[in-house]
């Protein structure tokens, strides 16, 4: 009998560790067994709601986010270290603009109800716009892009964009996850019981993931 287990995944997309956390988080899946199946939904946060809507000049918003440029760059060859060892080649150098990320949440909210796979997608094409690519992804046309790419109907994402469609609902979920504990992401959340904080090896993850199933299954008997 398969058990399934329901995980929501917290995070920005703008979240370095986020990106390396879904690597190590899609590698755990494949060490948990197949009778165990998860329903993966992939939830907002913010790492800094203050930008404005149309971004702001990355080295200038590093270099007074960590101190100095130097600061930085130190911090972002560890990353890349990391990301590397994830299958993730960063190009930090090519990102001009950290933008806000509220509408790319709302293009992730949406996509939830777009068809099987579809929300996946298209949080890993935000990523890799982002880190791989260094796209403003905070810019309409960007997110219209991705919708369309993701099989969206892009003329309708193109008409929620522009509206205030789900701002609210972003930032009340954003509110009750921070009401949950969670003060940084990655989040892993398992049955809306269990947390798994931070970009955790892949055999934690699994770990857990096959914890829980154990439970629900022993729950069921």
């Amino acid at each position: 009998m398969t058990e399934t287990v329901h995980i929501d995944i917290v995070s920005d997309v703008v979240c370095p560790w986020c990106f390396v956390g879904k690597k190590r988080f899609e590698k755990a899946l494949g060490e948990i067994g197949e009778d165990i199946a998860v329903e993966i939904n992939w939830r907002p946060f913010q790492l800094d709601p203050t930008i404005p809507p149309g971004g702001k000049d990355r080295k200038q918003y590093l270099a007074e986010k960590f101190g100095s440029m130097e600061r930085s760059n130190e911090l972002h060859r560890n990353l890349a270290n990391i990301g590397a060892e994830a299958g993730i080649p960063f190009q930090f150098d090519a990102i001009e603009v950290s933008p806000n990320t509220l509408d790319a949440h709302r293009l992730i909210r949406w996509a939830q109800t777009a068809g099987d796979g579809v929300q996946g997608h298209v949080v890993e094409e935000l990523f890799e716009l982002y880190f791989l690519k260094g796209q403003n992804i905070g810019d309409h046309s960007v997110l219209v892009d991705v919708a369309r790419e993701a099989g969206m109907d892009a003329a309708v994402i193109e008409t929620l964009l522009a509206s205030d469609a789900d701002r609210e609902a972003i930032t009340q979920e954003i509110a009750l996850a921070q009401q949950m504990g969670v003060t940084g992401v990655p989040c892993f959340i398992l049955e809306n019981k269990y947390g798994v904080m931070g970009a955790q090896d892949p055999e934690t993850i699994a770990d857990a993931i096959r914890q829980v199933a154990a439970e629900k299954s022993a729950a069921t008997v």
